[in-house]
């Protein structure tokens, strides 16, 4: 029924309608369910590249089996809030979170350190308060805090007063590292224009070298303006706001 959860045919159902090329819209016509069904089970489940019926329909029994036990005082960033959130919509929205940074390239654990910090109030979270809210060892999270860091997706804070880092996730996050995937590209730009010189830029090899680099001079040069008018409007936005 439209209502019910999804069976394992129906996720069948949603890989095959995938790999032929179909939208979510004709995908959910085909099963007779919501959009909004369609795209939040492919969404949690790896996306439209990465959706596999068998899996999809394992991870779902087990979260189910999961959500029957008693609840865990640490299982969500956000379970026992102070603002009356739904417990299950915010376990949703973290999933889904977490499936679109897989996405976008980031290892899973990755992603899930990022969305906790996203989702919890504060926006900083400790080494051992990330292991514990998600459940890992403090390894997994160290190595997930230091790509995170490198693509300065997240900054570090010594913890007042005591002998520890907070990792941080502020209103900045994502202008820097887009200006660090900015200048990347302008390093790209520079190593393939020079490789172009190396290679003669009459030569194929070196006619590919000098395409690439233009684009990613134009990448770069771009990205860099687009930010700094993103910028200038949040500055005045915020000021209207105050």
């Amino acid at each position: 029924m439209p209502g019910g959860r999804l069976t394992h045919h129906e996720r069948q159902a949603i890989a095959e309608g995938l790999g032929e090329g179909l939208s979510y819209t004709d995908i959910a016509e085909r099963l007779g369910r919501p959009i909004s069904t369609v795209t939040r089970e492919v969404a949690r489940n790896g996306g439209a590249a990465a959706y596999r019926a068998d899996a999809a329909h394992r991870a779902t029994t087990g979260r189910a089996r999961r959500r029957k036990q008693p609840p865990a005082p640490a299982a969500s960033p956000v379970a026992s809030g102070p603002h009356g959130r739904d417990p299950e919509a915010v376990l949703e929205l973290e999933e889904q979170f977490t499936a679109m940074m897989v996405g976008t390239g980031l290892p899973r654990m990755t992603a899930r350190v990022l969305t906790c910090l996203y989702v919890t109030d504060e926006g900083s979270l400790t080494a051992a308060e990330l292991a514990e809210r998600l459940r890992v060892s403090p390894a997994s999270v160290s190595k997930a805090v230091g790509e995170l860091e490198q693509q300065e997706l997240i900054r570090r804070e010594r913890d007042a007063g005591r002998r520890r880092d907070r990792y941080v996730i502020d209103a900045d996050a994502w202008f820097r590292g887009w200006m660090a995937s900015a200048r990347q590209n302008a390093m790209l730009a520079d190593f393939t224009l020079r490789s172009a010189h190396v290679l003669g830029a009459t030569t194929p090899a070196g006619t590919r070298m000098q395409d690439i680099g233009h684009f990613f001079e134009h990448v770069g040069r771009t990205m860099i303006e687009a930010a700094e008018q993103w910028r200038q409007a949040d500055v005045a936005r915020r000021g209207a706001r105050d």
